[in-house]
């Protein structure tokens, strides 16, 4: 009798063996599964930051040839495409980007920004005018700023920069832009007030040192304001106010500007030294 017992016991033994073999399988694989999807994550955080723009881009288009559907994928094409100013390409990207089920208002707003990047002003402001008042991000008030300057429309450029000043804790770049408007429009005042609170936001920001400058220059004020500069930011300035004095009539000044620039250079400043002979032997 013990035999005809034993051969069910094992039969038993070997099923919940096989079950528990099969349990740990499907564990393992999902395991791996979703080490693989922190890996890919955290490789797709890379390539969108620190890798080079253009190996971001294969990657991408890489993955997403056994992904098509995946937004992730795509957004991360769209946006490698941008990093590496490959803006022709970016656009349809985006577009592809916004026709996916999963798509948010903001992916209109990055579609927007690869049209303007790309020269096309109209494809963004018919894209801008598609998304809902609702939707109300610092990026979006800045872009629709630059569409009104671009149309000329002063006032709503205002109000737009002046918004997307308020949605931001790092104003530096929207305030840079505005005095940019300012300037073009003839208002140094303003302009040079408004890079002043650019530099104030971001000391690193050149190009807004370098746009106070053309808006004193303009004001015919030959004196570099009171900004963090170090000697070679100074001497560049300089040279920048020097051609500023020159452009208007003030010759004299621009050649003392152009040599005081060449004195306060650490290294040889061919810019400027070609500009003063320029001058000397006209």
């Amino acid at each position: 009798m013990r035999h005809t017992f034993l051969v069910p016991l094992c039969l038993t033994g070997a099923l919940a063996l096989s079950a528990c073999g099969e349990s740990d399988n499907a564990s393992v694989e999902r395991a791996i599964q979703d080490v693989n999807a922190v890996d890919e994550t955290n490789l797709s955080d890379v390539m969108l930051t620190v890798a080079d723009p253009n190996e971001a881009v294969k990657y991408f288009q890489r993955t997403l040839e056994n992904n098509q559907d995946r937004i992730d994928l795509q957004r991360g094409l769209a946006l490698s495409f941008v990093r590496a100013k490959r803006y022709t390409e970016a656009v349809p990207a985006w577009q592809k980007v916004t026709k996916n089920k999963d798509s948010t208002d903001a992916d209109l707003v990055d579609l927007a920004d690869a049209q303007i990047r790309g020269g096309d002003w109209d494809g963004a402001e018919k894209t801008l005018d598609s998304i809902p008042p609702t939707h109300e991000t610092y990026k979006r008030y800045r872009l629709e700023a630059m569409i009104s300057d671009s149309n000329q429309e002063w006032s709503k450029a205002d109000s737009f920069y002046e918004t997307a000043v308020g949605l931001t804790t790092r104003p530096a770049g929207v305030l840079n832009n505005w005095g940019y408007s300012k300037l073009s429009r003839g208002d140094y005042a303003e302009a040079e007030r408004l890079f002043g609170e650019a530099i104030r936001n971001d000391s690193s920001l050149f190009t807004a040192k370098n746009n106070i400058v053309l808006a004193r220059g303009a004001q015919r004020k030959y004196s570099l304001p009171v900004i963090p500069m170090v000697q070679t930011e100074r001497a560049q300035l300089l040279h920048t106010m020097a051609l500023s004095a020159i452009k208007q009539g003030d010759t004299e000044t621009g050649k003392a500007l152009l040599r005081e620039a060449i004195d306060t250079h650490p290294q040889h400043f061919e810019a400027a030294v070609r500009s003063l002979r320029a001058l000397e032997n006209s």
